[in-house]
C-alpha cells in the first residue's frame, strides 16, 4: 500500500544510519550532508520515494554544541524569574559550569511575581529595556512552580509582555522545557533557549537535505524519551533531543523483537554495544525506556528533563586488550582505538589487540582476516571472554529492577563480543538488523501527551483522580497527532507530599502513533528558514570576558595539599571548604535531612561576591556570649521550587528582638546532617549579621535538641519563631511537652506553606560546653575531602574506607556493608516518610576493577523513618546481626561516585556502600539522650543498643591549621 514507509536515520559518532531498508554512511563534519547521503542510500532500494510517509531523525547536533562549548552555536540568555521575595541567593546559572556560564550568562532579573504577589508589567518592560541594551537574541521566562500554573499563566503572561517589547529575540517559558524543581528547569531553559539560533538553522537544513532527494513528507526529529517532534517543535526545544541517541536504540530494539513470534512484550535489558562503549537500559512492557532518576547533570548542569536511564561502560569492538600488570589478569577497556579499527585491529592487519580481535579469534564473528590471529594463546582469548562476561553481567545486575531472571535485547555493530548466557538473564536475543536498531527507533518514534501536576484528592480517591489525568494525558497526545484508536498510558504514578494531606502530585504520559494527518504535525514554522535568514551572532556581540575565580576545580595534588585559611582562630570558609562541608553534611544526614545543594550554591555565590564567612570553636566564646541556632522545616517538594529565600532570617530576626537581643554572638547548626547543617552560614555571613558559626551542633531530634545542664533537665527552648518569608510568621511562647511543641509547630508549618524557617531560644555558650556536639563542622569537612580525595585518585572503590580514616579510624566507625539495593518500601506517616531499603551483596567475578573493594555476602535491611535507624544482616546460612543501631550513625552512600542517598533517592539497582559512625556520648552516654535517639523512640523496642564502637571525638580544622606558618 502507497505512503505507508517510514523512514529513520540517526547521527552517531562515527556513522549516520537509515533504515526502511537498511544504509550506513560515515559521520561527515557537514551532518546534514551525512544525513542527506544516508537517506539517499535508502532511496536507491525504495522503488518509489513517493511511498514514504515521513522521515524522523535522530541528532547529537545540539548536545554535541554544549559539550564542545561553541561559542558559534550557542547564544548568551537573559532570565526573567518571578520569584517573589524567594530564590534571590540562587540566581541562574548559579550551579553551571564557570566555563559555561561565562558562556551563557546574560542579564538577569528576580521579579515579583507569583501569586505570592502578582506581576507588575512596568517591572517587565524595564527588564525589556536593559536586555534590549545587551545584544541578547534569547529570553528565559522562570516562574515558581509554573508546571503547575494552569489559572493565572504568570510565565505565558510575562512571554507576551517580552515578545511586544523585543520581537527580535527568541523567548522561552520553562514550564515548556521541564517539570517541577525550579532551579533544575530554569537552567534546562536556559540550555534550551541558547540552542534556538542553532537550532532553526540546522532543523532548516534537515528539511532542505529532504527536498533536495524530492521528499515530500513531514520531517521529524526524535525526542529523548522515544517521541516525535515536529521540525518546528524541535526548533523551539532542542533541549528534547539531547539523549534521543540511546532512546532510539531501545526503541528499535523493543520493536525489532516484536517481529520475532516468540518475544512477547516483557521488561528486557538493552545492551547496545558500539564500537568504544556499552550502553544499556531498562526497556519497560510499554516498549519504552526506564526514565532517569528526577534530577541528572549533562554538561555539568543539573537538569531535570526526561531521559533514559542509561548506564555506559567502556566495552567495545574497539576497546583495547592487554594483561593488568597489577593482577596478571586479562583486562578490556576502557581506552579503545574508535573508528580506527579497521586500520588498527589485528584482522584488519593493524598492530592492537582488541576486543573484536577476540570475538573473531573465538570464532564468535568473521570479520577481516581471521588468519591474522590464529596466534592469540588460547589464555588471552578466554581471559578475554571472561573479562568481557563479567563486565556485562556486573553492569546488567545493577540495571535490573528485581532480582528475577530477565531477557537482554543485543543491538549495535559490537554485540558480537557478548556472550550466549549471562548470569541472570534469562535468554539472550540477538536481533535482526541488530547493527541498526537505533535508527529503526527513530523510525518507529511516537506521539505523546504529559501531565505532570498537583490534583485535590481530598473528596475523591487517589486512583479516581488518577484516572482523570490519565484522561487528560491521552487528550494532550491526541491533540498533538496521535491515533484516538491507539494511544496509552505508558507511565503514571502518584506521587505522596510530606507534610501534606488531601494533595498528591501526579506524573502520567500517554502515547500513540502518529494518525499521519494531523494538521498540527504538518505545520512546520522552519519551512521558511535557511542561512540566509537566520544569521550567526553579529560581528562585536561576541562573548564578554568574565573573570577567572581564583579556586578552580582543585586537582589531586590541591586536594591533599590544600590548607584552609585559618586566622586569629577564626576559619574562613573558601569555595573549596564549603563543598566539601556541603558533601560531609549530607552523608551526616543519614539519609534524612534533605540536600544542602541548594544552600551551598547560595553560600559559593556569597563568597565569589566578597562575603566572608567564619567558623569559631566553642571555646572563642565567652562563657555568657548567647548563641543561636535555627534552621528548615518542610516538605522537600515545596522547597524544590520556593528556594531559600529570607525566612530563617525573618525567624531569627523576630525571635531576637522578642527576647530583647540585636545579634547573638554566634549561631550554632540546628542539625549537622543534611541543608541545616549550612543554613546558619548565610544568616552568619559578613553581608547579613557578620557573626561566626559555632564548630559544632545542637544535636536535633525533630526540633527538640538533646542539651541538658548539669542535673540532667532539659533545657527550655521556647520561644520559638517560624516564618513563612512571605508575610506570616508565628511565635510560640509556651507548651506542655517538646513533643506538643513539635507538633504545634509542624502543623503551623503545613498551614504557612509546608516550608519555613525556625529560630528557638538563644543559650549561653557555657550552657552549650557540656553538651553541645564539638567540631561538627569540621568533621563534615574531613568527610568531604575524603570523597573529594577518592574521586581524584580513581579510588572510589575505597570512599568507604577512606570515610572511615577520615573520621577516626575503625575503632570508631566501619565500613558495615556494600552491595546493590534489592528492594524498597516507603510510605508516609505524619509528615515523615518511613520504610526499609533491602541491599544484597554483589558477586565479583574476575572484575578486574573491583580489586581494591571490600566484598561482603548475605544481605542487609536498614529501616529508616526519615533517616535510617539500624542496620541488621543476614548471613547466607540465614543467621541475623545488628550491626548498628540509632543513635550511631549509619550513612549509605553511592558506590559508583562516593555522594551520600537520601531516602527519597533509594531505588533498585543503586550499587551503595554502608557506613557506621558511633555517636557521641551525648547521645549514647546518657539517659536522655538514648530516650530521644535511641532505638526505643522511633518504635523498636525490641531492639537493643549495642556500641559500634568508641567514639573519637572530631579534630577540629582550627586546632590543626590555626598555628602554621
Amino acid at each position: 500500500m502507497a505512503n505507508k514507509l517510514r523512514l529513520g536515520v540517526d547521527v552517531g559518532g562515527t556513522n549516520t544510519y537509515g533504515v526502511i531498508a537498511s544504509a550506513k554512511h560515515p559521520t561527515t563534519p557537514d551532518i546534514t550532508r551525512g544525513i542527506q547521503q544516508a537517506i539517499k542510500d535508502v532511496l536507491d532500494q525504495v522503488p518509489n520515494s513517493t511511498d514514504i510517509q515521513s522521515v524522523s531523525i535522530g541528532t547529537t547536533h545540539f548536545v554535541n554544541a554544549l559539550v564542545e562549548r561553541d561559542p558559534a552555536r550557542l547564544d548568551r540568555v537573559a532570565v526573567i524569574r518571578l520569584c517573589g521575595p524567594f530564590s534571590h541567593g540562587t540566581p541562574p546559572c548559579v550551579g553551571f559550569p564557570l566555563d559555561l556560564r561565562a558562556l551563557l550568562q546574560g542579564p538577569y532579573f528576580l521579579i515579583d511575581g507569583s501569586e505570592i504577589s502578582s506581576v507588575d508589567p512596568c517591572e517587565i518592560e524595564s527588564a525589556c529595556k536593559e536586555i534590549a541594551n545587551s545584544n541578547v537574541r534569547a529570553v528565559v521566562v522562570s516562574s515558581v512552580f509554573a508546571p503547575i500554573d494552569s489559572a493565572i499563566k504568570q510565565e505565558e503572561h510575562v512571554a507576551s509582555i517580552v515578545r511586544t517589547a523585543l520581537s527580535h529575540v527568541d523567548v522561552v517559558c520553562s514550564k515548556d522545557v521541564a517539570h517541577l524543581g525550579l532551579l533544575e528547569r530554569e537552567n534546562a531553559a536556559i540550555l534550551n533557549a541558547s540552542l534556538l539560533r542553532y537550532a532553526k538553522m540546522t532543523v532548516a537544513g534537515f528539511q532542505r537535505a529532504t527536498r533536495s532527494l524530492n521528499l515530500k513528507c513531514p520531517i521529524f526529529i526524535t525526542s529523548n524519551d522515544g517521541m516525535l517532534l515536529s521540525c518546528a517543535q524541535a526548533s523551539q526545544l532542542p533541549v528534547r533531543t539531547f539523549s534521543s541517541g540511546p532512546t532510539n536504540s531501545m526503541r528499535g530494539a523493543a520493536f525489532l523483537a516484536a517481529l520475532g513470534s516468540d518475544v512477547a512484550k516483557q521488561s528486557a535489558l538493552v545492551v547496545d554495544i558500539g564500537g568504544t562503549t556499552t550502553d544499556i537500559g531498562m526497556l519497560l512492557p510499554t516498549g519504552f525506556p526506564r526514565q532517569a532518576a528526577a534530577h541528572h547533570e549533562l554538561c555539568g548542569v543539573l537538569l531535570n528533563l526526561p531521559m533514559p536511564h542509561v548506564t555506559s561502560i567502556g566495552l567495545g569492538g574497539g576497546s583495547l586488550v592487554r594483561q593488568s600488570p597489577c593482577t596478571g589478569n586479562i583486562v578490556v577497556g576502557p581506552d579503545s582505538v574508535g573508528h580506527r579499527i579497521t586500520s588498527e585491529a589485528l584482522v584488519f592487519n593493524g598492530s592492537t589487540l582488541t576486543a573484536t580481535d577476540i570475538a573473531v579469534a573465538a570464532g564468535r564473528a568473521s570479520i577481516g582476516d581471521p588468519s591474522l590471529v590464529e596466534n592469540i594463546s588460547p589464555s588471552t582469548i578466554d581471559g578475554a571472554q571472561k573479562t568481557i562476561k563479567a563486565m556485562l553481567q556486573n553492569t546488567l545486575d545493577i540495571m535490573k529492577t528485581s532480582a528475577a531472571d530477565i531477557p537482554i535485547y543485543l543491538v549495535g555493530g559490537g554485540s558480537i563480543l557478548a556472550p550466549d548466557e549471562l548470569e541472570g538473564v534469562s535468554r539472550v536475543h540477538r536481533l535482526p538488523h541488530y547493527d541498526v536498531a537505533n535508527a529503526v527507533g527513530a523510525a518507529v518514534a511516537q506521539i505523546s501527551g504529559v501531565v505532570d501536576s498537583f490534583e485535590d484528592t481530598s473528596s475523591m480517591s487517589v486512583s479516581e483522580v488518577r484516572k482523570i489525568v490519565e484522561a487528560r494525558a491521552i487528550e494532550r497526545a491526541i491533540s498533538a497527532g496521535a491515533d484516538p484508536q491507539r494511544v496509552t498510558i505508558i507511565e503514571s504514578e502518584a506521587i505522596p507530599i510530606a507534610y501534606t494531606s488531601g494533595r498528591c502530585r501526579f506524573y502520567v504520559k500517554a502515547a500513540g502513533e502518529w494518525d499521519g494527518i494531523s494538521a498540527q504535525v504538518h505545520s512546520d514554522a522552519c519551512d521558511s528558514e535557511d542561512e540566509s535568514v537566520i544569521r550567526p551572532s553579529p560581528p562585536g556581540t561576541g562573548f564578554p570576558d568574565v573573570p577567572c575565580h581564583p579556586l578552580p576545580i582543585p586537582s589531586e595534588l590541591d586536594i591533599s595539599s590544600y590548607v584552609p585559611n585559618v586566622q586569629d582562630n577564626q576559619w574562613f570558609l573558601s569555595e573549596i571548604d564549603l563543598e566539601w562541608i556541603s558533601d560531609g553534611c549530607y552523608v551526616l544526614g543519614c539519609g534524612g535531612g534533605g540536600s544542602p545543594l541548594h544552600t551551598f550554591l547560595e553560600l559559593r555565590e556569597m563568597v565569589r561576591n566578597g562575603s566572608i564567612i567564619r567558623v569559631v570553636d566553642l571555646a572563642f566564646l565567652s562563657p555568657d556570649a548567647m548563641v543561636g541556632y535555627g534552621g528548615g522545616m518542610g516538605s522537600p517538594e515545596v522547597s524544590s521550587e520556593r528556594l531559600l529565600r529570607k525566612e530563617y532570617d525573618e525567624a531569627c530576626a523576630e525571635l531576637w528582638n522578642f527576647v530583647g537581643i540585636t545579634k547573638p554572638e554566634a549561631l550554632c547548626a540546628l542539625e549537622i546532617g543534611g541543608g541545616n547543617g549550612m543554613i546558619n552560614l548565610i544568616v552568619a555571613a559578613s553581608k547579613n549579621y557578620d557573626i561566626p558559626v559555632v564548630d559544632g551542633d545542637f544535636m536535633l531530634h525533630q526540633i527538640t535538641p538533646n542539651v541538658f545542664d548539669e542535673s540532667g533537665k532539659g533545657l527550655n527552648f521556647l520561644p520559638s519563631v517560624i516564618s513563612s518569608g512571605d508575610g506570616n510568621i508565628m511565635i510560640m511562647t509556651r507548651a506542655k511537652r517538646d513533643t506538643d511543641a513539635d507538633a504545634a509547630l509542624r502543623a503551623a508549618c503545613v498551614e504557612m506553606g509546608t516550608d519555613v524557617g525556625l529560630a528557638s531560644k538563644p543559650l549561653k555558650a557555657k550552657d552549650l560546653q557540656m553538651s553541645m556536639i564539638s567540631n561538627t563542622v569540621s568533621l563534615s569537612w574531613r568527610i568531604g575531602r575524603a570523597i573529594a580525595l577518592a574521586r581524584k585518585q580513581s579510588n572510589i572503590g575505597q570512599v568507604g574506607r577512606i570515610i572511615v580514616d577520615a573520621v577516626g579510624g575503625s575503632r570508631s566507625a566501619k565500613v558495615l556493608f556494600s552491595g546493590k539495593i534489592a528492594d524498597v518500601r516507603r510510605r508516609l506517616y505524619k509528615g515523615h516518610t518511613i520504610g526499609e531499603v533491602v541491599i544484597t551483596a554483589l558477586a565479583y567475578e574476575n572484575d578486574d576493577s573491583s580489586e581494591a573493594i571490600e566484598k561482603f555476602t548475605g544481605s542487609l535491611v536498614v529501616p529508616f523513618k526519615n533517616e535510617n535507624l539500624y542496620a541488621e544482616h543476614t548471613s547466607a546460612d540465614g543467621q541475623t546481626t545488628i550491626q548498628a543501631v540509632v543513635p550511631d550513625l549509619i550513612c549509605i552512600l553511592d558506590a559508583q561516585n562516593g555522594s551520600a542517598l537520601g531516602t527519597q533517592e533509594y531505588k533498585y539497582g543503586l550499587r551503595v556502600v554502608v557506613i557506621g559512625i558511633t555517636a557521641a556520648p551525648q547521645w549514647t552516654g546518657t539517659a536522655r539522650g538514648m530516650a530521644i535517639g535511641g532505638p526505643a523512640a522511633f518504635g523498636f523496642h525490641e531492639v537493643p543498643y549495642v556500641p559500634l564502637g568508641v567514639y573519637t571525638q572530631p579534630k577540629s580544622v582550627i586546632e590543626e591549621y590555626g598555628h602554621r606558618d
